[in-house]
């Protein structure tokens, strides 16, 4: 495969994002999910269900590098995730949104700082690019009120929007979104979730979300896929 650092990733509607096919997932030498078999398409909206421990963040993790993959055949964008280099896991991640449960923001600066943090950690040299960028963020997330407020000035809600804004920020091809309502209280669940539904509905970002709030999936329907005795099914 050829260096990352000047390959632009390139998607169409007629071409999946991400293509399993026979793969096995393992966390500590222990299969978690084995045989599994799926693709995503740009703009798809697609749900993870399962037990806590049934493999749904184990897949996630895959899908950014963080677990490896070592048996079938595993594509996303133009990576292929059985021959992953170390030094194409920043690239790879470029193109990817992720949203935690646990918010992960950092706590020595502004909500404004922690998003400005992460375009100059992925290449965005100028000032002014990165200030409109940012501003653009927030207001597509209704934060802009709220952007020089420390973590803990936040509420949960507030939190989990400054999460969406980063996962935004670099207009990915994809976001993951691993229980992104756990620690919230039902309105606002909500409200994250009409977030990344329109994420998906509007954009050609496709939206893989982990989640126990089942009720919600009528409000917001999409291809459920559920983690039950280490398979993967639809």
């Amino acid at each position: 495969m050829q260096d990352q650092e000047n390959t632009e990733i390139i998607t169409d509607a007629a071409t999946p994002i991400i293509d399993y096919k026979g793969v096995d997932i393992l966390r500590h030498e222990h299969v978690v999910l084995k045989d599994v078999n799926f693709s995503v398409a740009p703009g798809e909206m697609v749900y993870l269900v399962g037990r806590v421990g049934s493999g749904k963040s184990s897949l996630l993790k895959t899908l950014y590098g963080e677990v490896p993959v070592l048996s079938g055949e595993a594509r996303i964008f133009d990576y292929d995730l059985r021959h992953l280099r170390r030094r194409d896991i920043p690239y790879l991640r470029r193109s990817i949104g992720i949203v935690f449960q646990d918010f992960q923001l950092l706590t020595d600066r502004t909500a404004y700082a922690n998003l400005e943090f992460v375009l100059e950690a992925t290449g965005w040299k100028d000032r002014e690019a990165r200030e409109e960028r940012i501003d653009k963020v927030l207001k597509e997330v209704g934060m802009t009120t709220k952007a020089h407020k420390m973590p803990h000035e936040l509420s949960g809600g507030e939190q989990q929007r400054i999460v969406i804004a980063r996962a935004l920020l670099n207009d990915p091809k994809l976001i993951l979104a691993d229980e992104p309502t756990g620690n919230l209280d039902p309105t606002t669940s909500e409200q994250i979730m009409a977030h990344l539904y329109d994420v998906a509905r509007n954009t050609d970002t496709a939206v893989i979300m982990a989640t126990h709030n089942l009720s919600m999936l009528d409000t917001f329907p999409g291809r459920t896929l559920r983690c039950e005795g280490k398979h993967l099914l639809s």
